[in-house]
């Protein structure tokens, strides 16, 4: 199933041997596997990540067409497509030409062990876009192994399917460079979020019980109800309750989140710990970290773009790391920070996580980590009994919450540049400060990326048909 495709397309490559960066025109790709999808490309992003092999940090062996940020129109589909497939994830049956899809950085099978519970990003057959093993999305075209579990339908190409069966149709009105922040660096930051306040560290603070009280209902079956404090719940905090200790205070319940790094997914994850924290009507600090003064500036407008009910009880602290470790001891009364998210990927922004915590910390590292070992020992770490989480996100599983935090904060991610309405690139307001800042044509992308790797210009988005 297909549409007849070009012989050739224009594709974004980096060069290992010095560097640099091209377009060049290469073979189109084909259907290579039953469980294969060809895409047409409308947007691709250029992510934090590229810059690794950009800058010589990743080995490399070969020339790469880059890029794992895209959205775009399925344009084939291998012989595994049909209504009547059985025993396989649902979009085999559903998934048709001229279906408009956010894919994730990585394909996933949606069958292993690791994709049934979630963790798609460690799927047993998963291949990065934009590597050696499998060509990126900074392309005309792009084929998606296993895309029935790895594609995300935004928009369905006919009526096929009721508007009960189409959950995503909510999206059908987002923008395309709004769009393509589901790809990455949004769904990143609210998993990198969920890892910080889900956290067993975390939860005493959240909940106003001790440790471990506040996660003992981790440890219930979904059908061990509870009633009136009956059931295997109310029989372990019976266990667990102990009535000579003191109970928690109002000092105690005041949450303290670093985030260091305000490159794009930093922004995301401040804005996904707003809209949780707001939510629960709860006191909280968050310390906004950056070493470049631009940076800061745009977290502080992104910030003040949203409405006060989305900031909730919030103390927003932005700063160099100089300041913010000053800062940090100040506010807390010398104390520390309960969760610190490390975005940046490198050791000195580990260290100064490190530095930030508080004992029974939590440090979740979203950041993209290079060879170089980290710069503590497992006695630093037990000395503050610090808990450390690392490790790429699960795009595919956390994409429905993704979608739901981009469809409501369209204030700040709803259109292209630092003032861009939604759909209007040359319009004022607020909306698009968190997201795509430019999109440009293809044949700029040596500009791009030579200015994106210098912070001279934000979150870039290329359209390979300009």
């Amino acid at each position: 199933m297909s549409i007849v495709l070009p012989e050739t397309h224009k594709v974004v490559r980096l060069h290992p041997a010095d560097l640099s960066i091209h377009v060049e025109t290469i073979p189109t790709p084909k259907i290579e596997h039953p469980d294969d999808a060809i895409v047409k490309i409308k947007l691709a992003g250029l992510c934090g990540s590229d810059l690794h092999g950009y800058r010589g940090h990743e080995k490399i062996n070969n020339a790469i067409v880059t890029g794992h940020e895209f959205i775009g129109e399925v344009v084939a589909l291998g012989s595994s497509y049909s209504p009547n497939a059985t025993n396989r994830p649902p979009l085999y049956s559903t998934l048709a030409i001229g279906d408009k899809i956010v894919s994730p950085f990585t394909s996933s099978c949606a069958e292993c062990h690791f994709c049934r519970i979630g963790f798609t990003s460690r799927c047993a057959h998963q291949l990065l876009f934009g590597s050696e093993g499998l060509p990126g999305g900074q392309a005309q075209y792009v084929r998606v192994p296993r895309a029935g579990g790895t594609l995300f339908v935004v928009e369905y190409a006919s009526d096929r399917l009721s508007s009960q069966e189409t959950p995503n149709n909510l999206l059908s009105e987002i923008s395309d460079p709004s769009l393509l922040l589901l790809s990455d660096i949004l769904p990143t930051g609210v998993f990198a979020a969920l890892q910080a306040l889900q956290h067993p560290n975390i939860l005493p603070i959240i909940r106003g019980e001790r440790f471990p009280l506040a996660s003992v209902g981790g440890l219930v079956q979904p059908n061990d109800g509870v009633s009136g404090g009956e059931g295997v719940e109310g029989s372990l905090r019976t266990l667990l309750k102990d009535s000579l200790w003191p109970g928690m205070q109002e000092e105690d319940r005041v949450l303290s989140i670093a985030v260091i790094g305000l490159g794009p997914v930093g922004v995301c994850a401040i804005v996904a710990l707003l809209d949780i924290l707001s939510g629960l009507s709860m006191r909280f600090r968050l310390f906004a970290v950056d070493t470049v003064e631009a940076r800061r500036t745009k977290m502080a407008a992104v910030y003040e773009a949203l409405p006060p009910t989305a900031r909730g009880a919030c103390e927003f602290i932005l700063g160099s790391p100089e300041d913010t470790q000053v800062s940090v001891q100040e506010v807390t009364g010398g104390v520390g920070c309960n969760a610190v998210l490390e975005i940046v990927g490198n050791n000195a922004a580990l260290t100064l996580a490190y530095d930030l915590l508080r004992p029974f910390g939590v440090l979740v590292s979203a950041g993209v980590h290079q060879a170089p070992p980290v710069p503590f020992t497992g006695r630093a770490l037990y000395n503050k009994n610090i808990a450390a989480v690392f490790g790429r996100c699960p795009v595919r599983t956390v994409f429905p919450l993704a979608a739901d935090l981009l469809r409501r904060r369209q204030d700040v991610f709803g259109g292209v540049g630092a003032g861009a309405a939604l759909g209007d690139v040359e319009a004022g307001g607020a909306a698009g400060v968190a997201g795509v800042e430019r999109v440009v044509s293809m044949e700029d992308a040596p500009e791009a990326y030579a200015k994106f790797a210098k912070g001279e210009w934000g979150k870039v988005a290329f359209d390979p048909w300009r």
